[in-house]
């Protein structure tokens, strides 16, 4: 399964959630999640890899610096 279908298969099953998921293509900020889901007052920011994808090191920090302002993060393998 190619990262595109991984994005897909979850925003799929997030938005049957009752989630509203916006894919991120160009941000100001290197590294950020490729989706963001809102619910009611909950964000919640995705990385989809595949089952061996790496998560980089600009990726860990950014991870980190939402996790620290209190956003929830998910690496998502399908």
């Amino acid at each position: 399964m190619t990262e595109q279908q991984i994005q897909a298969k979850r925003i799929k099953q997030l938005e049957q959630e009752g989630w509203f998921v916006i894919k991120l293509t160009v941000t100001n900020k290197t590294g950020i999640p490729d989706l963001i889901a809102i619910k009611h007052n909950d964000v919640l920011f995705v990385e989809c890899k595949t089952p061996k994808g790496v998560v980089s090191k600009i990726q860990e920090y950014r991870h980190r610096e939402l996790r620290k302002k209190g956003i929830k993060v998910e690496v998502y393998r399908g």
